[in-house]
């Protein structure tokens, strides 16, 4: 017996863990993509004004910031409004940095969903399947020898098998996920720290 009829053997069951599956490969390369390159502009940002953002002209950086990433560019447009005072700017600096943060987060809460659900999935599957299994050796009067037995169980742990691989497989790319939304957080204080000495440098307390 191969792969294919072993997966085909848990029934409907797999063909949820199958879908979730697919959902978490595809979210889980696009964020991948997305975040790696967002981290690689927001650090390459960085390098390039925190050598001495006292004397940097605030003219070319803003000119910067509008050609960079949805982050940078949203903290500098901050200041093309009236002005306002430093706490005004800092709060809306952070307000700019959340809203960031919250693209960058996007689609990750539904890998965390699938890695806690899909082995749950996988366990329902098994349920229902050793339910079935029973329901056959009642109705054959309890005259079933030991290999139909076992085929029925082994049938039905094969949803428990692949829901948990699934739901490791979703676990590990959600805290890899996370991990790279850590480091963008840290990159994007830095650029709200270097936007504000840039551009904020003159604004009243």
């Amino acid at each position: 017996m191969n792969l294919l009829n072993v997966l085909v053997s848990g029934g409907w069951i797999m063909i949820l863990i199958a879908i979730s599956s697919l959902v978490v490969i595809a979210i889980g390369v696009s964020r991948f993509m997305t975040l790696q390159r967002e981290n690689q502009k927001l650090s390459a940002f960085i390098a390039k004004w925190r050598v001495n953002p006292g004397s940097a002209d605030s003219t070319k950086f803003r000119g910067a910031c509008k050609t960079g990433n949805f982050a940078i560019s949203s903290m500098a447009a901050v200041f093309d409004a009236e002005k306002m005072s430093r706490a005004e700017a800092t709060d809306s600096l952070e307000t700019a940095g959340r809203q960031a943060l919250y693209k960058l987060e996007s689609g990750i809460g539904v890998i965390g969903t699938l890695a806690a659900a899909t082995p749950l999935v996988g366990f329902l599957g098994t349920v229902t399947g050793m339910i079935r299994a029973f329901m056959q050796i009642q109705k054959l009067g309890g005259n079933v020898n030991a290999n139909v037995l076992a085929g029925g169980i082994w049938e039905a742990l094969v949803t428990t098998a692949a829901g948990l691989a699934v739901g490791i497989l979703a676990l590990i790319i959600h805290n890899y996920l996370a991990s790279l939304v850590k480091k963008a957080v840290s990159s994007i204080e830095k650029c709200g720290q270097l936007t504000m000495r840039i551009l904020g440098s003159g604004y009243e307390n």
